[in-house]
């Protein structure tokens, strides 16, 4: 359903957010697709240009040309991702308001103009609080498992896992190297166990800006 006005003055009155991300004007199409990107890699949000970060709007000189950008930006996902564009008036000023939904074939990534860029080199974004940031290798494998194509898993809990539960009990979180030490692995080894069990429902997965870190469920 089309936004009402009301609908978008109280979405920009709450500020930015993990599901809503304000700009004064259309950027670069590398930034914009990496908002869209992150939205959709997360749960979905609202991408508005013509607003500024305090909330106040500022409305977008042609929204014809900032519409044209946006599907250009679009372009350079993939998997290829739909999004809702309206243009809403607030006080006489246009608002382009982007729908993005919280897909179920993610990860989504984007195309740099690299021609030697490989697949698996391709960026994912998610949002991170009011930011979107870089996903991880981890984080990346965990969205590739939420989609409907995925393999089922085959997860044991062996000695490894349940000292990682017996350290996350004292510790309240845990990072790749901290399992990767405590139980004398690779990282490598230690992503891998770490992913399964965030798949299987048992640990959640945190971005943070210094690395993810594990907690129990």
């Amino acid at each position: 359903m089309p936004l009402k006005r009301h609908e978008l003055r109280e979405i920009i009155g709450g500020g930015e957010s993990s599901t809503v991300e304000f700009k004064r004007k259309f950027t670069t199409t590398e930034k914009i697709a990496r908002e869209i990107i992150a939205f959709a890699n997360t749960v979905g949000g609202y991408l508005l240009l013509g607003v500024d970060d305090d909330g106040t709007v500022v409305g977008v000189r042609s929204e014809k040309e900032q519409v044209g950008q946006v599907e250009v930006a679009t372009h350079a996902i993939i998997p290829p991702l739909e999004v809702d564009v309206e243009i809403i008036e607030i006080d006489f000023k246009d608002v382009v308001v982007i729908r993005v939904p919280n897909s179920t074939f993610k990860p989504h990534r984007y195309i740099s103009d690299d021609p030697d860029e490989r697949p698996h080199e391709r960026k994912a974004f998610i949002r991170q609080g009011e930011n979107s940031v870089t996903a991880s290798k981890e984080m990346t494998k965990i969205l590739a498992g939420q989609s409907p194509a995925a393999a089922p898993i085959t997860l044991s809990i062996g000695d490894r896992e349940r000292r990682l539960f017996t350290y996350l009990e004292r510790h309240g979180k845990a990072s790749i190297p901290d399992f990767a030490r405590l139980v004398n692995i690779s990282k490598r080894r230690a992503a891998q166990i770490m992913v399964k069990l965030v798949r299987a429902g048992v640990i959640h997965i945190h971005a943070d800006g210094s690395g993810d870190y594990y907690t129990l469920v």
